[in-house]
């Protein structure tokens, strides 16, 4: 298994494990299996270009098969600029259960640690995600509220809970 910053090229391997995503777990994100699919392909490749702000990782399996992801963006506005936040965690659940997720937000918060001036990441997830807000609290996030009914799916109503971690000790 390695993890590397992914980019335009990866696009249509992402786009792929993407959409599995949004089908296996759609209470999992926010975005939809049916508007992600309409995106074209031109669209994910400008979304997946890294920049000093925003990045994608992947974990491939030692087939170099694209099995995990995460995504890292930083706000660009000033008075904000002090916070990034983790969007689209997902590990394939053929490759569940081998630490991959762990993997993929060590690499994440060890970068976010180096850059000048950033001092939180945030996230945020569906309540009932138990394993995955067991793996956030065992890096040191912080759950700090619940979003009552931040998500409909269907007819049925879904809770957010907001986790924060400090990058440095003294905040």
């Amino acid at each position: 298994m390695h993890i590397r910053t992914l980019t335009a090229a990866d696009a249509e391997i992402y786009r792929e494990l993407r959409l599995l995503s949004l089908r296996k777990s759609p209470e999992a994100f926010l975005s939809s299996y049916e508007s992600e699919s309409k995106l074209s392909i031109v669209t994910t490749r400008i979304r997946l270009e890294p920049s000093d702000d925003r990045f994608t990782l992947g974990a491939f399996d030692d087939k170099e098969k694209l099995v995990g992801m995460v995504t890292f963006f930083r706000e660009n506005r000033p008075k904000i600029n002090h916070k990034a936040h983790v969007y689209s965690v997902y590990v394939h659940p053929d490759a569940r259960k081998q630490g991959l997720g762990r993997l993929l937000m060590l690499e994440l918060i060890s970068r976010a640690k180096v850059m000048p001036g950033l001092e939180i990441l945030t996230l945020t997830l569906t309540s009932t995600n138990l394993p995955a807000k067991k793996l956030y609290e065992s890096l040191g996030f912080i759950c700090y509220g619940t979003e009552p009914k931040a998500m409909k799916l269907g007819e049925a109503y879904l809770d957010e809970d907001l986790m924060t971690l400090p990058l440095s000790p003294e905040l």
